[in-house]
Formats: C-alpha cells, structure tokens, sequence
C-alpha cells in the first residue's frame, strides 16, 4: 500500500466510529427530547438511531461520495464513500435533535396544561367533595380526554371503595372550569376508548 493511499485511509476511517458513538448520541437526544408523545426510553432512542443512520448510509452515502468524488478526483472511493457515510450519520443526529427540538414546545405545554387541570380539580375536590374524598387527594389520578382542553380526575375514598371524580375544561374561567363527574373511576372510563 502506498503511502498516499495510508494517508487517506487514516484521513477517511471515520464513518463506522461516528455511526458507533453518535447512536449513543442518538438514543439520549430521543429520549431527552422525544419525537413524539412525552417520553421515550434511551434504548428506543438508539433503535431509531441506528435505523435512520443504517438507512441513509446505505441510501444517501452513494451518492454523496460519488459527488464528494466529482469535486475531489484525487480521493480514493472508498474514503469518499467514508467522508459521505461520516457526514449522513452527523445529519441524521441534527434532524433527531432539530425535531425534539421542534417537539419540545409541545411537551412543555401538555405538561403544563396537565399540571394546570390537576391544580383546578383538586382545588374543587378539596372545596366541595365529601371528606373521605378530600382527605384522599394525594390519591387523585387524571385522565386526558381532549388534550390540552378537557381532563377527568378521580379520587378515591380512604377505603378506595368508591371515587368521586370531576372534568376539568381548561377553555373556561377558574370559577366555571370544573363540575362533578360521577363516581365511575378513570380505568374504567379509559378502558371504553382504548
């Protein structure tokens, strides 16, 4: 091997390291930022990672390197096909960064408006049920009818025999937002629209 070709071969190794250390990169910007929904595990960050990385290698890299090769005839194709796999794994962790970054807002306003129904329903909770009901508050779980708009939350009494639960429609004024529900707990409400 000349040492011209070494050269470009130390120069062009880096496609396979970067494929290795920027799905690790990959499965934490997933899972710091989800894509879509509230959350997703590192290891499912990963997998996506790896797939859209595998994909653009084998799909993009081609022909990059192929143009890479246009503008520099010197290079050796095997180190321009490494330059073009190098640069699509980069672009693939800026696209997964760049849509959890985009999708951010979203969580941080469905979280808000989650929290903001909480508070409202057991403010009402605390005001107006029975006090086995209001006792029990550190017992209330919510269920998301319309995103960001309309919530149910329930509470159990202490013997978490019956619930007392309450709608929460964040579109209207404090005082007006929320009204009694029923006692028919949130599993079995949730159960009827899954």
């Amino acid at each position: 091997m000349s040492l011209a070709r070494l050269r470009w071969r130390l120069h062009g190794a880096w496609m396979w390291p970067s494929f290795v250390l920027l799905t690790l990169v990959d499965g934490a910007v997933v899972h710091w930022l989800p894509l879509a929904g509230d959350s997703e595990s590192a290891v499912s960050g990963w997998l996506v990672g790896v797939f859209f990385s595998l994909v653009a290698i084998v799909l993009i890299s081609p022909a990059l390197g192929w143009l890479l090769r246009r503008l520099r005839a010197d290079m050796p194709k095997v180190v321009a096909r490494d330059y073009a796999g190098t640069t699509v794994v980069l672009a693939v962790t800026a696209c997964l960064l760049g849509v959890g970054l985009a999708h951010h807002s979203q969580v941080t306003s469905d979280t808000r408006a989650l929290e903001d129904a909480v508070a409202r329903a057991e403010a009402y909770i605390g005001d107006r049920a029975p006090a086995q009901f209001a006792r029990n508050l550190s017992s209330a779980n919510t269920y998301e009818i319309q995103p960001d708009r309309i919530y149910r939350t329930c509470v159990s009494n202490v013997q978490r025999t019956r619930d007392y639960c309450v709608v929460v429609k964040r579109n209207l004024p404090f005082g007006r937002s929320v009204f009694f529900a029923g006692s028919e707990p949130n599993w079995l409400l949730s159960e009827g629209t899954g």
